[in-house]
């Protein structure tokens, strides 16, 4: 006679069959979840925060589409796609509130150094990126220009409390800022003075998004939240350069005043050398015309170290004259710093490696030299203001980022 399994054996097999059955839920819902995953496009909130994607595939998809972008761009495919999105989605609403004819609304002038403000005025109204009604609005953007506060001869104290009633005066008319306590909104200024007359206000420091051409953390600029804004110097005297490596003849170019310690060590250091040509002071109009401009045409690399601020206008000059630029400064977020490898068309370095400047320069292989300067020739669409804006130029690569930051934000 056959004996009945015992209560401990049929334990057993329950259990067995439990694991199984668990085993292979867990592989199936782990294989539909790597699938779910695989069908979703990336986020767009943060590309350094993605998985890089092979250059080559990302390249070739983006040949077929009808737009190259190569490895000077951190994550190719993923800007084009979030671009797109951008160009198709991004509402801005600017507040109507103040007078034009003061310090509101409309721009400066859109020349000199601070002709990066003065256009992003002028081209945010004649963009498609503007509407008129709040509740589609993505981002708010304050209207308010320290350039003309400069330019009318407002002092610094003033300054700051014009920025202050007038913002405060926004938060108690309309609803919008209390929702974020201002985090979907942003204000833009070049000139350094504007970035001190919002210290009135500490919310607007830390939650507001600041698109300054002062990037440097000792001003308190936030790289996740704030964006570096180009200052561009524009009109350009001469046409852009590139695509001529067989002019450049110099190693290296500088000139320009010593208002900053690391550039009275570049002149100290090098102002007498035979292959690099550092002058201590801005070249004299009365050399001849455009004489400073020129140099930029027959140097291979440009020395770019900080002034009175960690930002000049140099690297965009250096930039639209084909001249691979040399960052020479500390704690400096370049301008699209997360959606350009800067070091695939510039040479990035500390203040301390002024002393061997030349060495690092002459260690750079003139095939890698041909590198740097067809990248260059690739980016420098991004570094030049028009009115009204065109596809991937500067106004559009700061709209690109303001869309990245508003992704962020939740309310």
């Amino acid at each position: 006679m056959s004996s009945k399994p015992s209560s401990s054996v049929v334990l057993s097999t329950s259990c067995s069959l439990q694991r199984s059955l668990l085993t292979v839920a867990a592989l199936t819902l782990i294989t539909f979840t790597v699938l779910s995953l695989k069908s979703l496009h990336f986020s767009p909130t943060y590309q350094r925060d993605l998985t890089r994607i092979s250059t080559r595939v990302d390249v070739d998809q983006a040949e077929e589409d009808g737009e190259t972008f190569s490895s000077v761009y951190h994550y190719p495919e993923v800007f084009k796609r979030n671009y797109e999105a951008m160009e198709k989605n991004f509402k801005v609403y600017i507040y109507p509130d103040g007078d034009p004819n003061t310090f509101f609304q409309t721009p400066r002038k859109l020349t000199g150094k601070y002709a990066s403000e003065g256009y992003f005025f002028q081209n945010i109204r004649e963009s498609l990126f503007r509407t008129g009604d709040p509740d589609r609005a993505d981002l708010f953007f304050i209207p308010i220009s320290c350039h003309k506060m400069r330019g009318k001869g407002t002092s610094y104290e003033n300054m700051t409390i014009i920025v202050k009633d007038y913002v405060e005066g926004l938060i108690a008319k309309y609803p919008y800022w209390n929702r974020t306590l201002g985090a979907d909104h942003f204000f833009v200024t070049c000139h350094d003075v504007g970035v001190r007359a919002t210290e009135g206000l500490e919310f607007l420091v830390k939650n507001s998004i600041r698109v300054v051409c002062s990037p440097s953390y000792d001003v308190g600029f936030i790289p996740h939240k704030d964006v570096a804004l180009p200052q561009v110097l524009q009109p350009f005297a001469l046409p852009a350069g590139g695509n001529d490596i067989e002019n450049r003849t110099v190693l290296g170019f500088w000139a320009g005043h010593r208002n900053s310690k690391i550039r009275v060590i570049l002149a100290r250091e090098w102002e007498n050398d035979t292959e690099l040509a550092i002058s201590n002071n801005r070249i004299s109009r009365a050399t001849g015309e455009h004489v400073y401009q020129k140099q930029f045409y027959h140097s291979k690399f440009c020395i770019c170290p900080g002034g009175s601020q960690v930002n000049s206008a140099r690297p965009a000059d250096s930039i639209h004259y084909g001249c691979i630029p040399v960052i020479l400064s500390n704690y400096y977020d370049l301008p699209f710093n997360d959606i350009l490898n800067w070091r695939q068309f510039a040479v990035v370095l500390k203040e301390s490696d002024v002393y061997q400047l030349k060495s690092i320069l002459k260690s750079i292989s003139h095939e890698r030299f041909v590198e740097l300067h067809n990248h260059l020739v690739e980016i420098q669409k991004h570094f030049v203001w028009h009115s009204p804006p065109i596809k991937l130029d500067a106004f559009h690569m700061v709209m690109y980022e303001l869309w990245l930051r508003h992704h962020v934000i939740k309310y």
